[in-house]
C-alpha cells in the first residue's frame, strides 16, 4: 500500500479588536498596574467588569479599583505545558478571588510543584516587566504570606489615555493527513504532473482528487492526469493587505477549470493588471524552477494567460 503523506500546518494570525469604554477601562488598568473592577446592581463586584449587569440588563457604570492580592478558590495543575501557555516548566491554573471582589478571575499560579498549591492560599500579582493594556500584563500570581485585607474596594477613576484595542495572537498547530488520493496527487505534483480521479459512475474528474464521487457516492478509483491549462470561472480581487502577505495587492484569487476537469481548483493569476482578468479568460501553470519542487500544489507559483482565445460562457456555466 503507499503510504499517505503527513505535513505539520500551522494556522496564525494576530486577532485585532476594539474593547469598548468598558473592557478598555479594564485594560487600561491593567497597564498602570491596577485591577479594575465593576460594582453590580446586588452589590457584588466582579473583575473583569461586564458592560451589561447580568440581572439588570443595565450598562455597568460603577468601576472599582481592587488591591492585587487574593485568594485561590479553586485550581488544577499543569504538568506538562503547551505551547503559548504562561510558562514553559510546571504550574496551576487557578480561580483566584480578588481581595474586595466576590468571583474569582481565571490565571497562572507560579508555584514549583503541586504540593504548593492550595485551596484558600493567598497570592498576589506579579506584573510583567513591561505593561501594554493585555490580559498578559498580568505574569502570573505568586504566593504570598499577607493575610487578607477585607478593605472595601476604591471607585476607579478613568484614564486620560484609555486602551481602546488589543492585539492577541491567535494560532493552532496540527498535523495534516492526507487521503491516498490526495496523496497520489501532491507526489504528481512533485514529478511536474496534476492528477484527478474519475467517478465510474458520472464520468466526473476532480482534481484534486477525492475519495468518493458526492454525486454518486462511489469511490473514484481511475487516475486522471491533466493539463496545466484551463479556464478562469470565477474570481476575486485582492485589495486589503494583511500579516504575512507575499504579494502587493491587488492580484488575483482564481477559480481554475483545468482542461478535462470537472471541478475548478483555487489559485493566483498574476502576469496580467488585475482589472484584466475575466470570467472565461484562457490560463496556463507557471511551475517554479524544478529545486524548488516539493509536494505540494505551490510547485505552481501562479497561473497566466495563455495565448488563445476566451472560453465561451457554455464551456465552463455549469462549473461555476
Amino acid at each position: 500500500m503507499t503510504r499517505t503523506l503527513q505535513a505539520p500546518v500551522t494556522v496564525a494570525f494576530d486577532y485585532t479588536r476594539s474593547v469598548g469604554p468598558v473592557l478598555g477601562r479594564f485594560f487600561t488598568g491593567l497597564r498602570d498596574r491596577r485591577l479594575v473592577g465593576a460594582r453590580l446592581s446586588d452589590g457584588r463586584v466582579v473583575v473583569p467588569p461586564p458592560e451589561f449587569d447580568p440581572t439588570t440588563h443595565a450598562a455597568v457604570a460603577e468601576f472599582v479599583d481592587l488591591p492585587d492580592t487574593g485568594t485561590v478558590t479553586s485550581w488544577t495543575w499543569v504538568s506538562e505545558p503547551v505551547a503559548g501557555q504562561p510558562f514553559d516548566r510546571p504550574f496551576a491554573f487557578a480561580l483566584v478571588t480578588p481581595d474586595g471582589a466576590d468571583a474569582p478571575i481565571l490565571h497562572a499560579v507560579d508555584v514549583a510543584s503541586a504540593d504548593e498549591m492550595s485551596t484558600g492560599m493567598r497570592v498576589k500579582v506579579r506584573w510583567a516587566e513591561e505593561t501594554q493594556g493585555h490580559l498578559t500584563d498580568i505574569a502570573c500570581w505568586e504566593p504570598t504570606s499577607d493575610a487578607a485585607t477585607g478593605a472595601a474596594p476604591e471607585t476607579s477613576v478613568a484614564s486620560d489615555d484609555p486602551v481602546t484595542g488589543i492585539i492577541t495572537p491567535t494560532s493552532v498547530d496540527y498535523t495534516y493527513a492526507a487521503s491516498p488520493e490526495e496523496s497520489a496527487f501532491f507526489r504528481g505534483l512533485s514529478e511536474g504532473r496534476i492528477l484527478g480521479q474519475r467517478c465510474p459512475a458520472c464520468g466526473k474528474v476532480y482534481v484534486p482528487p477525492r475519495s468518493a464521487c458526492p454525486v454518486d457516492g462511489v469511490p473514484t478509483t481511475e487516475e486522471v492526469e491533466l493539463p496545466d491549462i484551463g479556464t478562469v470561472t470565477t474570481f476575486c480581487i485582492v485589495n486589503v493587505p494583511f500579516l504575512g502577505q507575499k504579494i502587493t495587492p491587488p492580484y488575483v484569487s482564481a477559480y481554475i477549470l483545468l482542461d478535462g476537469a470537472d471541478i475548478a481548483l483555487q489559485h493566483l493569476i498574476l502576469d496580467i493588471p488585475a482589472d484584466e482578468v475575466r470570467m472565461g479568460l484562457r490560463v496556463k501553470a507557471h511551475w517554479k524552477p524544478r529545486d524548488e519542487w516539493g509536494t505540494s500544489i505551490e510547485n505552481i507559483s501562479h497561473f497566466a494567460p495563455a495565448d488563445e482565445p476566451d472560453a465561451d460562457y457554455d464551456t465552463y456555466k455549469h462549473h461555476l
